[in-house]
């Protein structure tokens, strides 16, 4: 396992996208590109969140969608740390977006069938009922 990481994250204020979820791109966009290596350790969740003047809740819950998404795993005392980097990105980010499709459809109350039919129709091209 390698040290803590700088990241170069930027949050802005000024945009409708929630901070967190700024994190949470920027980190996947460094993991996908192979800026971020399995085994490197991500800063602190205080550390992020004093640099980037957020609250600590805002970096905790991008982590936790990271961790969710795959490419990272918290390790209590050993942080947090970049776990998924193979492959091809565009499918990884595929993967990712099927997964905050499948947990919208569920919090929804939609079933898996439900869900098989949206894609379905989607890669048709028609356009939804």
């Amino acid at each position: 396992m390698t040290g803590t990481v700088g990241l170069g994250v930027v949050v802005d204020i000024g945009v409708a996208t929630p901070p967190y979820e700024q994190i949470r791109t920027q980190v996947a966009a460094l993991v996908h590109s192979g800026a971020l290596a399995d085994g490197d350790r991500l800063p602190t969740v205080r550390a992020l969140a004093a640099d980037l003047g957020v609250a600590a809740g805002t970096v905790a819950r991008a982590y936790t969608e990271l961790e969710v998404d795959g490419l990272v795993q918290g390790r209590g005392r050993l942080g947090t740390v970049v776990t998924s980097t193979q492959g091809d990105p565009a499918l990884a980010r595929l993967q990712v977006t099927a997964h905050r499709l499948v947990d919208a459809a569920r919090t929804d109350g939609l079933d898996d069938d439900a869900v098989r039919t949206a894609v379905e129709t989607a890669l048709l091209g028609r356009p939804p009922s």
